[in-house]
């Protein structure tokens, strides 16, 4: 992997392990827990290697990588709730941190190529990754936080809330999966504002530095 084509890996990874974890989630497959954590690690291990960034950076995304595989493991033996959001929050820091450092690529790594968009699309998934992490959290901690949802283990219900994240994201809110609880509220709101600026400026503007650089 180079700063060439990066992007195409880690999007293509974040897109398996969604439809991936959907796929096990409709057939009902057993050992959804494994399925599911072992197909995130494997996708922030992409990550990684695929989004250098700075050393510093690097370092403590690898710290991250090998905290949430020894909570991985722990969880798959203890089923507590302090796991699930020991597992979650990390999860959450490391896609922050992927974000950040997959923008400043973006931004900041000279004329704006095939790569460049295809990081733009990226990171939109990273950023709906996010708040699906966030909703996850918010169910672990109040279960009727959400409307529509089964009471189920947070590994269960990572689809719905990853469908969650992107209907929101893209303002299209079907109305099946809603927000009850304020603080469920809030973080809905905030997504749709962030997801539609994202579009509107950041997407928009690297297209139009594209068309403008291929002109000249």
């Amino acid at each position: 992997m180079t700063e060439k084509d990066n992007f195409s890996y880690l999007t293509g990874g974040l897109a398996l392990v969604m439809f991936l974890a959907a796929l096990v989630d409709q057939v009902g497959l057993p050992l959804v827990q494994l399925s599911v954590q072992s197909g995130i690690v494997v996708v922030l291990a992409i990550g990684v290697w695929s989004i250098h960034g700075r050393r510093h950076w690097r370092i403590t995304r690898l710290g991250l990588l090998a905290a949430i595989i020894v909570v991985t493991g722990a969880s798959l033996v203890l089923s507590h709730m302090a796991l699930d959001l020991v597992w979650l929050g990390t999860l959450l820091v490391y896609l922050v941190m992927t974000t950040w450092t997959a923008t400043r690529q973006v931004l900041f790594s000279g004329p704006i190529d095939a790569n460049n968009i295809i990081g733009a699309v990226c990171i939109y998934l990273l950023i709906a990754l996010i708040w699906a992490t966030l909703y996850m959290m918010l169910v672990v901690v109040d279960p009727a936080a959400f409307g529509g949802l089964d009471a189920e283990p947070w590994f269960q219900l990572f689809p719905d809330m990853v469908y969650l994240s992107f209907i929101t994201l893209t303002t299209v809110g079907y109305g099946d999966i809603l927000p009850v609880e304020p603080l469920a509220r809030f973080l809905a709101f905030a997504e749709a504002v962030v997801g539609q600026f994202y579009v509107a400026i950041l997407v928009a503007s690297l297209v139009g530095l594209r068309l403008a650089g291929n002109r000249r």
